[in-house]
C-alpha cells in the first residue's frame, strides 16, 4: 500500500519549491542567489607559499614577504560577478610594481589607464590589452589590462619582494583611482565590481 503525505507536508513542499523558482526573480533575493552562486563557484587556495623576509618597496601602501608566514596561492579567481577589490600599482620602472608588463614586456607611466588582474581572472594572458570597465564610487572608467597580479608566485626579487596576489584583485594604476575620483584615505583598496568591455 503506498504511502500518502499529509496536507501539510506537500503544502510546505509546494511553498519550499515555489521560493526556490522564485529566488532568482525576486530583486530581494539577488544578494542571496549571488552569494550560493559564489559559495558554488568558489575558488580555494592551491597551495602556501612560505614567506621569506627581505627589503621591498614600500610605495603604494605595498606589503612585505615575513619569514615564517605562509601566504595562500590561487590559480583562480571568484567569478567576475562577486565583485573586486582595487589595489594601487605602480606600473613604472623602478616602482613597487615589479618587472614590466606581462602583456607587452613595457613599464607604464602613471598617467596611464592600466591594471592588473589576479591569476585566475588574467587567465594565462586571454585578456592581455583589452579593455575592462571598472565602477566604483558611483563612476565607472576603462583600463587596459597590461600585466598580471600573481596570485600563485611572490617573496622573490621579480615580485619586488611582495608575497602572491589575493584572488579577487584588480590593481590599477593612480589614473584610474582619479579618474573613480578615489582620493585620499580611500587610495589603497576600495570594493569595485568590474566586466569585460
Amino acid at each position: 500500500m503506498a504511502k500518502t503525505s499529509s496536507p501539510t507536508t506537500l503544502f510546505t513542499t509546494l511553498l519550499i519549491l515555489t521560493n526556490l523558482l522564485n529566488m532568482g526573480s525576486c530583486h530581494n533575493h539577488s544578494s542571496i542567489s549571488r552569494n550560493t552562486s559564489t559559495r558554488l563557484q568558489s575558488c580555494h587556495p592551491s597551495g602556501y607559499l612560505p614567506g621569506k623576509s627581505h627589503n621591498c618597496n614600500h610605495d603604494n601602501m605595498s606589503d612585505c614577504c615575513k619569514s615564517g608566514k605562509m601566504y595562500p596561492q590561487y590559480q583562480c579567481s571568484p567569478p567576475i560577478s562577486a565583485g573586486a577589490t582595487m589595489t594601487l600599482n605602480c606600473f613604472a620602472e623602478n616602482c613597487d610594481g615589479g618587472g614590466p608588463s606581462e602583456c607587452d614586456g613595457q613599464y607604464h607611466d602613471d598617467d596611464e589607464m592600466v591594471v592588473a588582474l589576479s591569476t585566475g581572472w588574467y587567465d594565462k594572458g586571454s585578456r592581455c590589452l583589452k579593455y575592462i570597465r571598472i565602477s566604483g564610487n558611483g563612476r565607472t572608467v576603462r583600463a587596459k589590462v597590461v600585466d598580471e597580479c600573481d596570485s600563485v608566485h611572490g617573496c622573490d626579487a621579480e615580485h619586488d619582494y611582495q608575497p602572491p596576489c589575493p584572488n579577487n584583485v584588480v590593481d590599477a594604476s593612480i589614473s584610474v583611482w582619479n579618474a573613480l575620483d578615489i582620493h585620499g584615505s580611500d587610495v589603497g583598496e576600495y570594493d569595485i565590481t568590474w566586466s569585460d568591455e
